[in-house]
């Protein structure tokens, strides 16, 4: 599992509210041999000569897309998909479509900038069309033509289907307890059924939706697009795409950053235990911002109103809330809508009033705030089938231990790092136990040689994809160069101000490399 599900990524939920935060002052730290940036401080110049075609796939390699107008009302953009394998290992077998979109104004001939917001099942298309300014600064648009594409799997390439917007309002109403047997059987149960439907709602696609095959995708992408190599900006889960196409095709990695970044080493509990941290201390310095404010609804020290969360979650556990539209607020739902302002910390005071609201019996806010999460509009649509896709891709991804003592026992570690909700992270070894398709990859470390430099961004302060994972990719690596900011939230780039932007932009349009260590405050 890649994280926990309550996925968003900047640019896919925190966009909807975010504002850009304007921040000056940048350290850094001398790089490995000693000098201002170390071997990787000169300008990265692309790599020449023609990439390689993988054999089997000359035809699809050679396709072009058939751009046209967006059928959305998508403004200056253009639509089109391309086919790939849906298994890698057959070419010559049934094939899928991918959706892309690209930005115009570009000049003729201009390289392409991949990105992806994350999840995984976070839609790629759904990211430039809606929140382009806040992914890309005027110059990255400027200089590319910038690619968004919708992951196998994910919205519109071939998409996992599971449940109806009826039957996914039920399940998120639901309440189970799973540190009781009796518990666990459900949650087994309610497992099993959502497995099975599916596997009959999206069929065969369900086996093939791994990120190393959707890494597979984004180089036929680049060649399809033209290019000799990969430009590419992924955030969250997009930096586990970026590893993983780096370890596949180093020689076509073209300028690459990656924020928010994940440890690929990790398996399914590590990731889960070191997010379960990160929100225990974000969840801490929003109560400490709370209470240094107006109108908080906590009191005493940020202790004092971390417990006063934890009860008024205890109190959600023993009697959901219920919204102005007659909706169930189970303690899952209420802890889906808690976390998601804090993926960006310009949102905290939406949080502070939704904590406000609900100890006055009001959940609508946090209702509000877990629809965003879990792509429910309010007309009760789920346009987003983030849900789903992020359990196939996760489950196809690595293995996890599903037996009861193992279970119990990750329980008792999440409630430990995390006393506030460390306890709605649990069990989710039990997801895949019935999942219809076995894992296909593990976790492991990603070295990528010969690949060209590769800028790994890390936030002090993020909840979702804890600081510690960036330096671990960076090393990893083999031309991994790390930059840092001290900040709170998930992801820095588009919203960690002039520090951050300047080494981005810098890499992305000029091939400048930052000095690997660079810390922005």
């Amino acid at each position: 599992m890649r994280l926990h599900p309550f996925p968003t990524a900047s640019g896919a939920i925190a966009a909807v509210f975010a504002t850009a935060l304007v921040l000056t002052g940048c350290t850094a730290d001398g790089g490995p041999d000693g000098g201002p940036g170390g071997p990787n401080s000169e300008a990265a110049e692309p790599t020449s000569g023609t990439a390689a075609v993988p054999e089997g796939l000359e035809d699809l390699y050679a396709q072009e897309p058939a751009w046209q107008s967006c059928e959305q009302d998508a403004g200056d953009f253009e639509c089109a998909t391309v086919e790939a394998p849906l298994d890698y290992a057959d070419p010559e077998g049934e094939r899928i479509e991918l959706a892309l979109v690209r930005t115009g104004g570009a000049e003729d001939g201009a390289p392409h900038l991949l990105l992806n917001p994350g999840g995984p099942g976070a839609s790629g298309v759904d990211m430039v069309v809606d929140s382009l300014d806040f992914v890309a600064s005027g110059a990255v648009q400027d200089h590319y033509a910038v690619v968004g594409f919708d992951p196998r799997g994910v919205s519109r390439s071939a998409p996992v289907e599971c449940l109806s917007d009826e039957e996914m309002d039920a399940a998120r109403e639901e309440h189970i307890d799973p540190s009781t047997d009796e518990g666990l059987d459900e949650v087994r149960d309610s497992a099993r059924e959502y497995a099975q439907a599916c596997d009959e709602n999206t069929g065969e696609v369900l086996g093939h939706v791994d990120t190393d095959s959707a890494a597979r995708d984004m180089d036929l992408m680049r060649a399809v697009l033209g290019d000799q190599q990969l430009n590419y900006l992924g955030f969250s889960y997009g930096t586990a795409l970026g590893a993983s196409y780096a370890e596949q095709f180093p020689a076509n990695v073209g300028r690459m950053v990656l924020d928010g970044a994940m440890d690929p080493s990790l398996d399914e509990f590590e990731v889960t235990l070191g997010q379960a941290e990160a929100f225990e201390k974000a969840i801490t310095a929003w109560a400490e911002s709370c209470l240094a404010g107006p109108e908080c609804p906590l009191s005493g020290t940020a202790e004092d109103g971390v417990q006063q969360l934890r009860e008024l979650l205890a109190q959600v556990e023993q009697s959901p809330l219920t919204s102005s539209d007659g909706r169930q607020v189970p303690a899952a739902t209420f802890v889906a809508g808690l976390i998601t302002p804090l993926y960006a910390d310009e949102n905290w005071p939406m949080l502070t009033q939704a904590v406000a609201d609900a100890m006055n019996g009001n959940p609508d806010l946090m209702l509000y705030l877990a629809d965003l999460n879990a792509g429910r509009d309010e007309d009760g649509e789920y346009g987003s089938n983030i849900n789903d896709a992020f359990t196939a891709i996760n489950c196809l991804d690595s293995s996890a231990p599903s037996d009861t003592e193992t279970l119990r026992s990750q329980a008792e570690q999440l409630d430990e790092a995390s006393p506030t909700i460390g306890r709605f992270l649990a069990y989710g070894g039990a997801n895949c136990a019935e999942w219809p398709e076995k894992p296909v990859d593990e976790p492991a470390p990603a070295s990528a040689p010969g690949a060209a430099p590769i800028v790994v961004l890390g936030t002090q302060g993020d909840p979702a994809t804890p600081y510690e994972w960036a330096p671990a990719l960076a090393d990893q690596l083999e031309s991994g160069v790390l930059v840092s900011w001290n900040g709170q939230g998930h992801t820095a780039y588009g919203r960690a101000g002039e520090c951050i932007g300047t080494a981005v932009d810098g890499y992305l349009i000029d091939g400048e490399v930052p000095e690997d260590g660079l810390t922005c405050d």
